[in-house]
């Protein structure tokens, strides 16, 4: 028994520091991106109009930024526990997102240029698919009727988005602003409550 316990508080305190660590590294990556907005050397309209790609780019990247942090709260939220998979796919996904700052950057100090208009797409398609792995490591370490299962099944939203980022990128090549208004409204359908974590920790609870 004191041996079962002990267990218990070990995975526990490991899912704590991970939603700690993760959060934190959420908090750096979107200081990292205000800070690429320079103060500009001037006080009048016309100046501010030349920041506002700067500006868009920092808004479509903040906004990406809080629903990776809002989703994984949730999911975390419906985890017992964690293991050392998840932990090195949590790391997988944090590596991604950490890369949003320079591929904003990138693209706004371009003019969104195809080349770089295609890099964010790539950054968004890698990170949508390390979050999958986050959550299929998550399922295989909690039995089927643990609320994580209840709360990550029949993704469609996900599998929609990685086909709108694949999509973003090859349109990138022709028309770059396209694919970033592409990207724009991936992020926008994500802003539709998701109610399947709700729903599973009741259905737990019942």
């Amino acid at each position: 028994m004191g041996s079962s316990s002990s267990g218990q508080v070990r995975a526990r305190f490991t899912k704590g520091r991970l939603e700690a660590f993760s959060d934190g590294v959420f908090a750096i990556i979107i200081t990292i991106m205000v800070l690429e907005l320079k103060v500009p050397h001037g006080a009048d309209w016309p100046t501010l109009v030349k920041l506002g790609p700067v500006f868009l780019g920092y808004v479509l990247s903040f906004l990406y930024v809080g629903i990776y942090w809002n989703n994984h709260h949730h999911l975390m939220h419906a985890a017992k526990h964690v293991d050392g998979r998840v932990m090195w796919a949590n790391l997988h996904l944090l590596f991604w997102l950490s890369l949003l700052p320079f591929v904003t950057g990138f693209a706004t100090e371009n003019h969104y240029a195809p080349l770089t208009a295609a890099l964010y797409g790539v950054v968004l398609f890698m990170a949508a698919i390390a979050y999958t792995i986050v959550v299929l490591t998550l399922r295989a370490g909690h039995p089927p009727e643990a609320a994580v299962h209840h709360a990550s099944g029949g993704d469609l939203k996900g599998k929609l988005s990685m086909l709108l980022y694949a999509t973003g990128i090859v349109l990138s090549m022709w028309l770059p602003f396209g694919a970033i208004a592409l990207y724009a409204a991936t992020a926008l359908m994500w802003l539709v409550p998701d109610k399947r974590v709700e729903r599973a920790l009741h259905h737990e609870a019942g």
